[in-house]
């Protein structure tokens, strides 16, 4: 699979909608993770990103104009043990009870769907950081939706053992700017990665479209100690 330029990736797409990507920085040494939002609708764009323990939380901007918060207020990062869990939804949640229950990171993810906000019909995307006795591995899912068909769930993971340094992937919900918002297809997109976290989180940021951007959550994460850096932005401050 040909590596892409993640800043053109963002840059040709005016609405890919939420956004993971999890990879390895060039030097080897850190884990990265990125999870980004994005809005057309007033009740998406009221959001911000906030800490909550290790991970963060989907918070409205200003509460009074909050319309629907069923789908649009969750934990998106959450950590547990080795594993960080990175998702759109309240399946971060899912993860984590499965995962601390025994289940595998699939295993806990086979009681749900893609979101029920049909024509769109949102995929579930979700990833998880293994990172234990200085090695480091992924795993990436997206459950949607049989072509816009809500009676079918389509399910994919993809597995990345032994990660490359350089090199991570891109998932997000929506193919395209169109409507309805077509889900994503294929497998997670090959990018390439940065040593900085700073240069890495200005990247991301000034590549989303500046009319939909809503927040952005970067976490680096050195794989001999476990020790990490955090970036939070927020469109709404």
């Amino acid at each position: 699979m040909e590596i892409r330029n993640l800043a053109q990736e963002l840059g040709f797409n005016t609405y890919p909608g939420r956004g993971i990507v999890i990879g390895r920085s060039p030097d080897g040494r850190k884990a990265v993770t990125a999870y980004f939002i994005m809005g057309r609708s007033e009740n998406s764009r009221n959001r911000v990103f906030v800490e909550e323990e290790e991970g963060i939380r989907t918070q409205a901007f200003d509460p009074s104009r909050v319309e629907d918060p069923s789908l649009i207020i969750y934990a998106p990062v959450r950590v547990l043990g080795q594993y960080t869990i990175v998702t759109n939804g309240d399946q971060t949640d899912t993860i984590y009870d499965g995962i601390a229950a025994g289940m595998t990171f699939e295993q806990s993810l086979r009681s749900r769907e893609f979101e029920p906000d049909g024509p769109n019909y949102t995929p579930r995307i979700s990833g998880i950081l293994d990172i234990h006795d200085g090695n480091f591995g992924y795993a990436m899912s997206i459950l949607k939706s049989a072509n816009g068909n809500p009676q079918a769930c389509d399910r994919y993971t993809y597995t990345y053992e032994n990660s490359v340094p350089g090199e991570g992937r891109f998932i997000h919900t929506y193919r395209e700017n169109i409507n309805p918002l077509p889900s994503f297809e294929g497998e997670p997109k090959r990018v390439q990665m940065m040593d900085d976290i700073d240069a890495f989180t200005d990247m991301l940021w000034s590549n989303l479209n500046e009319a939909n951007k809503i927040s952005l959550f970067v976490r680096f994460i050195d794989i001999e100690t476990g020790t990490y850096q955090t970036r939070i932005l927020n469109k709404n401050v």
